[in-house]
């Protein structure tokens, strides 16, 4: 398995693109699109998958929305395998319930594609008590990366071909507090800055890709 990290911006509604089959030998080819744009890839980055007869499972915190982009791209590629699935990625029971509901339908999983949520947001806490940068851009994606792997390392077994995690993050990773990531001032309002705050969110998210990147490795040299 590989992890990568890059990002890209969406338009508001999907969280990020679940794909359970693909055509292996297309996937560095599927990924180039993502790589650097600013807006507007939440459709993109399904549509494109879609037009290499990817089966994609959007989850979004909006099914209408999910729906929406969906019908748009049926229009286009009335082929298109796409699902839609709903999950609050700030909201810990969502992730938990999306990732029961994914892993009990028995579709396989080959690359997760997570995606940065909110940004440079007031100070707000999440359903869980959390910051909310943190839980959605953060904490949401590494709770469901690992209650998905075990499905996705599944999945590797049985195709005999490795899967993919992208993780994405932001050049705003450069630009968290100045002590990086702040564990024990997480819900600190009085020090809070909305794009500190987002930089560490996505600081995180480098940590957390190159971590699973390393315990990957080693698991399965």
């Amino acid at each position: 398995m590989r992890s990568h990290v890059t990002y890209y911006n969406l338009d508001g509604s999907l969280n990020f693109v679940l794909v359970s089959s693909f055509n292996y030998h297309d996937i560095e080819y599927l990924y180039s699109p993502c790589l650097g744009a600013t807006s507007g890839l939440g459709l993109e980055t399904t549509r494109v998958l879609a037009l290499r007869s990817v089966h994609v499972v959007m989850a979004v915190r909006s099914v209408d929305s999910g729906k929406n982009v969906k019908e748009t791209i049926l229009k286009e590629i009335p082929s298109a395998k796409i699902d839609v699935m709903e999950l609050d990625l700030s909201s810990m029971a969502s992730v938990r319930k999306f990732a029961a509901d994914f892993n009990s339908s028995g579709l396989p999983l080959n690359i997760l594609i997570n995606n940065a949520g909110v940004m440079a947001t007031p100070f707000t806490l999440s359903q869980d008590n959390i910051e909310l940068q943190f839980a959605t851009n953060h904490l949401g994606h590494f709770l469901l990366t690992n209650l998905l792997l075990e499905t996705m390392k599944k999945t590797v077994r049985e195709c005999n071909q490795e899967g993919r995690i992208v993780i994405l993050s932001s050049e705003a990773h450069r630009f968290a507090y100045h002590e990086g990531i702040q564990f024990d001032k997480i819900n600190d309002e009085s020090g809070y800055s909305s794009y500190f705050a987002y930089g560490q969110s996505k600081l995180a998210n480098i940590l957390h890709a190159n971590e699973l990147a390393r315990h990957l490795k080693k698991e399965w040299k």
